[in-house]
């Protein structure tokens, strides 16, 4: 049975911004994904408070993907009851037909083992983690690197793009 391959950008997107492009385009290209959903998240569990409204985040990825048909903005929350990374992946391999890429930078897998039932992420999809300027050491010793299957781990040297949504809110 051919796969659906599919990859899965979570986040608040506070805001969207090229590097989260960039990594869905370089993820697209070397994986073979049909698609690539950006899963906006009303609030990260790790901040205290988005900066930008739910909606106002939504129309803003809606604006900078106009021109990337493969990538599609979804706020799944309210559908599947929950805002756990784990749900988010257990509703989308209900379908045995979709294999799913879920998609983070380096400056997440540092904390990725204080995530709800990482492990059962790990098991349940392919991770591939993209570097990001000044994370990559911390993220390589990290406990989640250490201890997952690198079959199912894969961290990518990615040139990176020098921006993160906590540096653009402050400009």
């Amino acid at each position: 049975m051919k796969k659906n391959k599919i990859g899965i950008l979570g986040g608040s997107f506070d805001p969207a911004h090229k590097g989260h492009l960039a990594i869905s385009k370089e993820a697209a290209k070397k994986f073979r994904l049909k698609k690539i959903i950006w899963a906006i998240t009303k609030k990260n569990p790790f901040k205290k408070k988005s900066n930008l409204s739910l909606l106002a985040r939504v129309q803003y990825c809606e604006k900078i993907v106009k021109k990337m048909k493969f990538i599609e903005i979804k706020f799944l929350e309210k559908k599947i009851k929950s805002n756990k990374t784990i749900d988010l992946i257990n509703y989308f391999t209900k379908n045995k037909k979709n294999e799913i890429y879920f998609l983070m930078g380096a400056d997440n897998l540092i904390n990725f083992h204080k995530w709800h039932k990482w492990k059962i992420i790990s098991q349940k999809c392919n991770i591939i983690v993209f570097d990001r300027y000044g994370y990559k050491k911390k993220s390589l010793n990290s406990k989640t690197y250490k201890s997952l299957n690198r079959d199912k781990l894969k961290f990518i040297n990615f040139n990176k793009v020098n921006i993160s949504s906590s540096q653009l809110r402050k400009i």
